[in-house]
């Protein structure tokens, strides 16, 4: 099976390359052939693993079209994605996620593409109070939600008049290794983790009362492998998350704890845009089988060896 990653320099898209790859097994032995397309602007070179072919192309090119010949399935993951920068810039946002994810939908049309598993967001239910929230829940409220509410529909679209499978996955607070921790505002657990190593105070944005849920890019990646072989995840949509929310001062005090050390952080206002909880309905996806298993300290054990590593090659 030929599979195409947009974003395979991100935090999920490498890793998901990383793990196909691993699927492979056995030298000579061959499940999935691993491709990936990054402009670099987000995403890092160094992050693809050997053994993925890599093209850097942006996802609104014409290029996609001829890159996708012979592809199986497509792996949509390339946005912009930090909420705050699409807070400041919505036409950008809008020309990467909504113009971008059409571009890659077109061009996988036309290159005779089977299937297309594409990312939406959990930031789709900002404007719910149903928790845990189920897919039906779709209340978008800032331009980064918009943008990927807007694509969706596009993706409907193109399912309703051409041959092409989709799967819509809604992730929820993803962490683990390779995580982008050069945001604008990194992900939360990135953030405390780097600067508790450094020795400084970590910043938390109001109160630290907001509740995510947090699911681990392993547990993720096993999804991801269910969508490829298992047809009743075709034309669906599924929450990926834990059906488990801590407040960010939980987090802050787990991390604290790994760690052995306890700074006073520091408070600042909130950022716009952001939800005040999250929180997975993942009935869809447990009928099928599929059930999170990493526990959030083995998985923030993991996320700091990482980070650990990253500043003793001076990457941070």
């Amino acid at each position: 099976m030929k599979i195409m990653i947009t974003g395979i320099a991100g935090f999920i898209g490498s890793n998901l390359a990383r793990r196909l790859l691993k699927e492979n097994g056995q030298p000579g032995r061959t499940l999935y052939e691993v491709e990936g397309v990054d402009y670099l602007s987000y995403g890092l070179r160094e992050n693809v693993p050997e053994g993925a072919r890599f093209f850097q192309v942006d996802i609104r090119s014409h290029a996609l079209r001829e890159l996708f010949k012979g592809v199986d399935v497509v792996f949509h993951f390339a946005a912009k994605n930090c909420i705050s920068d699409c807070q400041q810039d919505p036409a950008e946002t809008a020309d990467i996620n909504v113009t971008g994810t059409v571009n890659v939908i077109d061009s996988a049309r036309l290159a005779g593409v089977k299937k297309i598993i594409y990312a939406e967001s959990s930031a789709l239910y900002e404007g719910s109070s149903v928790f845990p929230t189920p897919e039906t829940e779709v209340k978008p409220q800032s331009f980064y939600a918009t943008s990927k509410a807007a694509a969706r529909l596009f993706a409907d679209a193109y399912r309703r008049y051409h041959d092409i499978e989709f799967t819509a996955l809604r992730y929820f607070c993803v962490y683990g290794p390779v995580q982008d921790y050069r945001r604008t505002v990194p992900p939360v657990m990135s953030a405390f983790i780097i600067k508790l190593l450094k020795g400084e105070r970590p910043i938390i944005y109001g109160t630290g009362e907001k509740r995510r849920d947090f699911v681990y890019i392993d547990d993720v990646n096993d999804f991801h492998i269910q969508c490829l072989n298992d047809e009743k995840t075709s034309n669906k949509t599924f929450n990926l998350g834990s059906g488990v929310n801590y407040s960010v001062r939980e987090i802050f005090d787990v991390i604290c704890e790994l760690l052995g050390k306890r700074p006073e952080p520091v408070f600042k206002p909130n950022l716009t845009g952001e939800a005040q909880e999250t929180l997975a309905d993942i009935s869809e996806a447990t009928k099928l089988g599929w059930i999170p298993k990493t526990s959030l300290r083995d998985g923030l054990r993991e996320s700091i060896r990482y980070i650990e590593n990253e500043i003793k090659l001076g990457r941070v």
